[in-house]
């Protein structure tokens, strides 16, 4: 009589456990789709970064519906996201062809990460060794933007016309493993070993990719941690936000925590569907808060009308759906 208890139990919990998983991807898909129409309506203003924001939510779609294909009691969500993706298709190349107008230049530099098949999505998970964490942070400026996006197209190949990829200076060597950096510094060191594995780059240094991730990952969990005993501070949530969709991209699962999730759909702003300024606090937004925001310069920040941002809402639809396609 107790092993068919026992049974019923175990059905009953996961039950339980596959209705709880298909309420929150229903969650993360309704802001997704407000997003997405905020996209609809801003696409000539968005910036680059917002843009391969959309573009990662849209491999994460993919990856979902391919992870869930057998799923038919999920029927109605995998039209929702079929559609997401379908919309997002043809909103990309809409806002990609501002970009080209508006800044050629730049816009030819990173070309390659708006590509519909760039973006390659872990299969394996681990967790992040808060052993492997930085004890103490250094400088959160190790490095300037500009010498990043130039490590970068190092790596693109498309530091000049036809230029040859997977190239890893010494100058970047030494900046993109240089221990003890915080906060858009040390995410950057990871998104530069991100882009060496999607373009598959065999350079000697990417022998030891794990090992960095590894280190990078757990220092920016627990720089995820201590802002989550800080409130969630508005100037915090971007960052926030970008270590999860980096390193959640990198395959570490313990960044995809369900309350964690809870607090990004909670700042998302109802009536326009991007993430920004917390609606009461735009008309006061003149402060340290904001300050601290517009430091970044034309690819990482572009704030729009009503407190809207592109790099916000960049890194909250990257972070969505990799929750999407975890759960």
């Amino acid at each position: 009589m107790l092993y068919p208890l026992f049974l019923l139990l175990i059905f009953l919990s996961k039950s339980n456990l596959s209705k709880s998983e298909a309420d929150m991807r229903s969650a993360v898909i309704s802001a997704l789709e407000k997003a997405t129409y905020f996209m609809e309506n801003t696409y000539r203003d968005i910036n680059l970064d917002a843009v391969v924001g959309f573009r990662i939510l849209q491999a994460h779609l993919k990856g979902a519906l391919e992870e869930r294909a057998s799923e038919h009691e999920l029927l109605s969500q995998q039209a929702r996201a079929e559609s997401l993706v379908r919309k997002l298709s043809s909103l990309i190349e809409k806002a990609m062809h501002s970009l080209e107008q508006n800044d050629l230049e730049y816009f030819k530099e990173f070309e390659p990460i708006l590509g519909p098949d760039f973006w390659i999505l872990p299969h394996s998970w681990n967790q992040t060794d808060s052993t492997l964490a930085y004890p103490e942070f250094g400088d959160p400026d190790c490095f300037n933007e500009e010498i990043s996006d130039s490590c970068f197209t190092y790596l693109l190949g498309t530091w000049k016309d036809n230029g040859k990829p997977c190239i890893v200076t010494n100058a970047c060597r030494n900046i993109m493993t240089k221990f003890g950096c915080s906060d858009y510094s040390l995410s950057h060191q990871l998104f530069y070993f991100m882009f060496a594995d999607m373009k598959g780059c065999s350079n000697h240094l990417f022998l030891r990719a794990q090992y960095y991730k590894n280190i990078f990952c757990a220092s920016m969990m627990k720089i995820n941690m201590e802002i989550e005993s800080n409130g969630f501070k508005y100037f915090s949530q971007d960052l926030f936000m970008e270590n999860i969709m980096f390193c959640g991209m990198s395959g570490f699962s313990d960044f995809y925590k369900p309350h964690w999730l809870e607090a990004i759909l909670s700042w998302q702003r109802p009536e326009e569907g991007c993430f920004g300024k917390p609606s009461n606090d735009f008309a006061h937004s003149r402060g340290t808060d904001q300050n601290q925001l517009l430091r970044r310069v034309k690819r990482r920040e572009k704030m729009l009308a009503d407190g809207c941002s592109s790099h916000n809402t960049a890194v909250a639809v990257g972070a969505l759906g990799g929750f999407l396609y975890y759960y």
